[in-house]
């Protein structure tokens, strides 16, 4: 069964690119931002939910990652904790623009934009 008709010698990222499919790292990052907005928004278990805590619950002082939607981080010791979802998914969080960590959108929206960032990337 051929699915794109390559040969094995040639390389498979252009291919990717034209499919407009992400990079390992990249789908992950993806997915990891995708179930974070769906905890800030209600959309997934609470347990998960539990790890998604904005600033602004944690401090009483008036900083400006109050009101930039930052989430905490966690600190932890170990590379292992570094992978949890509980760390990695505030970091991911934290890291994309402003324009994306905006209440007022949509899942769809969402996801379209933080793809293309992904992609452009």
């Amino acid at each position: 069964m051929v699915v794109l008709a390559l040969c094995l010698s040639e390389h498979i990222t252009p291919v990717l690119r034209d499919l407009y499919w992400l990079p390992i790292r990249q789908r992950i990052t993806y997915k990891t931002a995708v179930l974070v907005y769906k905890c800030q928004h209600g959309m997934a278990p609470q347990y998960l939910q539990a790890y998604c805590e904005p600033m602004s619950t944690l401090s009483s002082h008036l900083l400006r990652s109050v009101s930039s939607s930052l989430l905490a981080v966690p600190r932890t010791r170990t590379n292992y904790g570094d992978r949890s979802f509980a760390v990695y998914g505030p970091r991911v969080w934290s890291s994309l623009p402003d324009e994306l960590r905006s209440t007022d959108m949509t899942l769809t929206t969402f996801r379209n934009k933080l793809k293309t960032l992904l992609f452009n990337a």
